[in-house]
């Protein structure tokens, strides 16, 4: 790797006229900037094919970007790589670690997308890459090849496997993480104006979703082509869009107030960038799933440090920016959202339409390795950060609400949960929209274990 590329992080991170000085010609002589498709979309799409032509097209991207040259490139095939892609490679100088986040539309944007120096400066553990490109399009992260495992897989294993030594450490190891997180929230929660918190990133994650970019329409953008008009299937039993959007659902005996048309209805009015200022911003990941979590045991503990922080922002609403932790980490596992032919296997789900209800009965149930999660992410993070916006009067009345819809997004929308679209079945697809309906909806009578966790984090109570 030349002098040139290895440049510390914070060099990197500040130059952005030297970064784009990186972005030279693609192999057909135009410039990257003008294509109507973007590199990284292409590379992620030809790795599907797994016929090698993506490495090759993912070391000319390296070359053009750093001048380096990239050998042995391998990319991962990993459960966790729903909108992005990350894999190895190999300099003269030793072993990197690559990753990028591509979705829909992202060769149109525009200024930085991968602010690891906004989390670092907060005080957040960061993993600072080495190389990075934020050039729309182009966007990747070039890091040195770490031999620690991610956060998503020592989870996975105790999910599969309990084991209470393993589990204490990995729940204490997020507790520390959390008291961290919470640290900077609170140190950096201020008031923002709507166009502030229009720019940041996480909306991407969230409301762009719903909507078609070019009109904003609703419905639109993953939401229309992901559901509407189309047909699912679950166990014994098939629902057109129109049927399955209306009607509620019961689960395990449990009925839910909203149908998911409801709630993908208030989503799109009330998660509009525009109405979420209401809350205060903070500095925040945004996208902090456990596959962007490195987890390293020594000094007698384990901690935790991110890495690709796609959509970290300083303005982002403070009650969006621990949703996608809370349900990616917690709400989507065991199995059932990351790897549901395993789901399939081991748990059960049938439903029955009852007029206007649709009754859903599973043994789907959290580990106790999620349980703790939850557990922590309430003490530690959700309720005195809830508490804090209270005493200064930033708290919104619908607080509850505009949490919930969050959630109910987060599984929705990342990836298709209709059975046979992508990796779905009856069964998961079953359980994925059933667990979406109790993240989103207020139980009619009695509890769950989301609305338990709601009811604990409530500034209100006791």
């Amino acid at each position: 790797m030349s002098a040139a590329a290895t440049r510390s992080a914070a060099a990197i991170c500040t130059a952005a006229s030297d970064r784009r000085s990186y972005a030279l010609k693609d192999p057909s002589g135009k410039n990257a900037m003008s294509q109507p498709t973007s590199r990284t979309a292409e590379i992620r799409k030809v790795a599907k094919t797994g016929d090698g032509k993506a490495e090759q097209l993912l070391a000319e991207l390296l070359r053009d970007l750093f001048r380096i040259e990239a050998r042995n490139v391998a990319i991962n095939h990993d459960q966790y790589s729903l909108n992005s892609l990350n894999g190895f490679f190999e300099t003269e100088d030793g072993a990197f670690f690559f990753k990028f986040h591509q979705e829909e539309g992202e060769e149109a944007m525009s200024g930085e997308y991968y602010r690891a120096d906004i989390l670092a400066r907060a005080g957040l553990p960061v993993d600072q890459p080495l190389l990075m490109s934020v050039i729309p399009g182009e966007q990747i992260l070039v890091y040195r090849r770490r031999t620690d495992p991610r956060f998503s897989d020592v989870l996975r294993a105790l999910d599969l496997k309990d084991d209470a030594a393993a589990r204490g450490r990995a729940v204490e190891a997020e507790r520390r993480l959390s008291e961290a997180v919470l640290k900077v929230y609170l140190a950096t929660l201020h008031t923002v104006g709507a166009r502030e918190v229009a720019a940041e990133p996480i909306h991407r994650l969230f409301y762009e979703r719903l909507v078609d970019r070019s009109a904003a329409s609703y419905p639109g953008g993953r939401m229309a082509s992901f559901y509407v008009g189309k047909d699912f299937a679950f166990p014994n039993l098939t629902l057109d869009w129109e049927t399955l959007s209306r009607c509620r659902f019961v689960v395990n005996g449990i009925e839910y107030s909203d149908s998911i048309g409801a709630l993908f209805d208030a989503a799109h009015e009330r998660l509009n960038p525009a109405r979420l200022a209401d809350a205060g911003g903070v500095v925040a990941h945004g996208d902090a799933h456990n596959a962007n979590v490195w987890y390293e045991e020594r000094d007698g503990g384990a901690h935790l440090s991110f890495f690709d922080p796609a959509f970290a922002g300083e303005n982002i609403p403070a009650l969006l920016a621990e949703v996608k932790t809370t349900f990616h980490n917690i709400l989507a596992h065991p199995l059932w959202l990351y790897d549901p032919a395993m789901a399939a296997g081991r748990y059960k789900a049938s439903a029955v339409l009852d007029g206007a209800l649709l009754r859903v009965t599973t043994d789907f149930a959290p580990s106790p390795v999620r349980r703790a999660l939850l557990d922590v992410k309430a003490e530690a993070l959700w309720r005195p950060l809830l508490s804090e916006l209270k005493a200064r009067g930033m708290l919104p009345a619908d607080w509850r609400r505009v949490i919930r819809l969050g959630l109910f997004l987060c599984p929705t929308l990342v990836m298709n949960l209709r059975a046979g679209a992508t990796t779905h079945n009856a069964i998961s697809s079953l359980i994925g929209f059933s667990v979406a309906v109790m993240a989103g909806s207020e139980p009619v009578a009695g509890d769950d274990l989301i609305s338990r966790f709601i009811d604990t984090i409530d500034p209100d109570n006791g």
